[in-house]
């Protein structure tokens, strides 16, 4: 049973920094993207990482800012927020599949497996 388990989310204000983490467990897929979903509005693919070539993947709307990583010893990806925005705020959820790519990453029909969420407010 494949188990994804986020933390990390809370308030901050804007201008401030939060990280997000996605353990895994009982399996190892070799891509993990993060997305988020605001009310009202549509699930946003936001970044993914090949955990085997460590190629990352951004939306223009975090990039620069917000940035992903991996501890292969602890099976766990990172979200690392920085400069964070009110519009950020949003539910954010880590999700798995098998591979990805930059035509691929960003589409959340790909991934088989995901979190449960974790809720990130900015407040300006």
């Amino acid at each position: 049973q494949v188990q994804l388990v986020e933390s990390g989310g809370g308030s901050v204000q804007a201008g401030g920094s939060l990280r997000l983490s996605c353990a895994a467990f009982g399996y190892t897929y070799y891509c993990m993207g993060w997305f988020r979903q605001a009310p009202g509005r549509e699930r946003e693919g936001i970044t993914a990482i090949d955990i085997i070539g460590g190629r990352t993947y951004y939306a223009d709307s975090v990039k620069g800012r917000f940035t992903t990583s991996q501890d292969n010893a602890k099976n766990t990806v990172y979200l690392q927020m920085n400069s964070l925005k009110p519009e950020d705020s949003a539910m954010y959820s880590c999700a798995a599949q098998y591979y990805c790519d930059w035509s691929s990453w960003s589409r959340s029909e790909g991934y088989n497996y995901w979190g449960q969420g974790t809720q990130v407010t900015v407040s300006s």
